[in-house]
């Protein structure tokens, strides 16, 4: 099969990824270990990073927008967190028993996050809402969970359903979850759901939307949802995996003024490392207490609170307490998102680049308005459009022309760290800028 000449020369600049590539493929099914490191005709193959770089296997340098999909606000190996590491591995990496480190990590949370009166830790972010849901379920004795379409709450079987919808199939090897699924944004539907069904437990969702914010939710409905749930009796989860201590350092929370019932924390919660955890009411988390009278919660877990990801966790929320962080990496956000655009109308390409904190998407097929502002959102975040998937091959092609010119990110959109700078949000605009012509040249746009 012919390929283009931008893939041609893909293929040539990166053929030790190439080559490892081919020794993966007998390893992992379709050659990588997450869904969204799959590339073709295959992905580049990473040796190092630091700050906002990374090195492939090549020697090539290019500034990073992946961030350990958006747990590394601080940046690739900040200087804290490795020397946090590196001197708890050699102390301990699991004593088989409870630590002091594990209390500090709990106080820094708790001091970020007044809704976390208590805390479980567990070892990732499909653990923390897996645990989150069925301490819910527990408390209120309803079976039901009440989910938005297009927010993803993690792998397991009652979860990631509806995760893609209404645009993804059936997840095959799933039983038929117990939950009722809405699309996002409409306050009065939520009312007449609750209102209509009375074996709801918890409503989860991702405070800023789904897929990374790409379907943003602002406070109004965020504080709606928190009046509505706790009007019903109805427990709120926010899964903060991806905004926890990134939008602020107490989250969503923080930001659009709400407190959940229950908080899933993964990715930045454990400095880059493994880890997760869920948070919040004393008397809903209590019942993983073995002590006491009532039902009860078994939750064991080889690495819960382990005291690797501990010292990482601690050193990062210790960096990123006073929000400096945050300011940053929104501040490049918001750069990157007003040159992308700039770029775009100068191309006379019908797209929008958009985002609400330290992220930005780019929506094609977009013939809206195109103001100046960087906090602008295409469709007033309307659902559907905003939700409708991008082509795939185009997001593979955009992907393989920002590396040739020194970016990577998730083909059209990406997160921004602490660690970004002007040099790099240049570096960017011009990237993207020569990939479009690359694209056109190929007659991808």
């Amino acid at each position: 099969m012919t390929c283009s000449p931008l893939e041609a020369e893909y293929v040539r600049t990166f053929a030790r990824s190439q080559a490892a590539f081919e020794r993966a493929l007998p390893c992992f099914p379709d050659g990588v270990t997450h869904v969204s490191r799959e590339m073709q005709p295959f992905p580049v193959m990473v040796e190092r990073a630091a700050g906002a770089r990374k090195w492939t296997i090549e020697g090539r340098e290019v500034v990073d927008y992946m961030m350990g999909h958006g747990a590394l606000l601080l940046g690739h190996s900040h200087p804290a967190v490795v020397d946090a590491v590196q001197r708890q591995v050699a102390r301990c990496t699991h004593p088989g028993g409870s630590t002091e480190l594990e209390i500090e990590w709990a106080e820094a949370v708790q001091r970020l996050l007044p809704s976390v009166e208590r805390i479980r830790f567990v070892a990732s972010g499909t653990e923390a809402a897996m645990l989150a849901v069925r301490l819910a379920r527990t408390f209120t004795g309803k079976p039901r969970l009440l989910r938005f379409q297009g927010h993803f709450h993690g792998w397991s079987d009652g979860l990631i359903p509806e995760s893609n919808a209404p645009h993804g199939g059936p997840e095959l090897g799933v039983p038929a979850p117990a939950i009722l699924s809405l699309p996002p944004g409409d306050l009065n539907r939520i009312e007449e759901a609750l209102r209509t069904h009375q074996d709801i437990a918890a409503a989860i969702l991702e405070p800023t939307g789904g897929h990374w914010g790409e379907v943003p939710l602002g406070r109004e409905f965020l504080q709606g949802l928190r009046e509505i749930t706790a009007r019903h009796g109805v427990l709120l989860i926010c899964d903060e995996v991806i905004t926890g201590f990134r939008v602020a350092p107490g989250g969503a929370q923080e930001k659009f003024g709400v407190c959940a019932d229950l908080t899933v924390m993964a990715k930045i919660l454990a400095g880059g490392l493994p880890g997760g955890a869920v948070g919040g009411r004393a008397d809903v988390m209590d019942l993983l207490a073995a002590s006491g009278a009532g039902p009860k919660v078994r939750h064991p877990g080889t690495f819960n609170g382990n005291p690797v990801s501990a010292a990482a966790g601690v050193a990062a929320l210790q960096c990123v307490a006073d929000g400096t962080a945050q300011r940053r990496a929104d501040e490049v956000a918001s750069q990157v998102r007003v040159g992308l655009n700039r770029i775009i109308r100068e191309e006379g390409l019908p797209w929008r680049a958009y985002g609400t904190f330290s992220d930005f998407h780019i929506r094609t097929g977009y013939d809206g308005p195109q103001p100046d502002d960087g906090s602008f959102i295409p469709y007033d975040g309307a659902f559907e459009p905003l939700s409708a998937p991008l082509p795939r091959g185009l997001v593979n092609a955009t992907r393989q022309a920002m590396l040739l010119e020194g970016v990577d990110w998730f083909g059209l959109r990406g997160v921004t760290s602490a660690a970004h700078t002007e040099a790099d949000v240049q570096l960017t605009l011009s990237a993207f800028g020569n990939a479009l012509r690359r694209l056109r040249a190929a007659g991808i746009v």
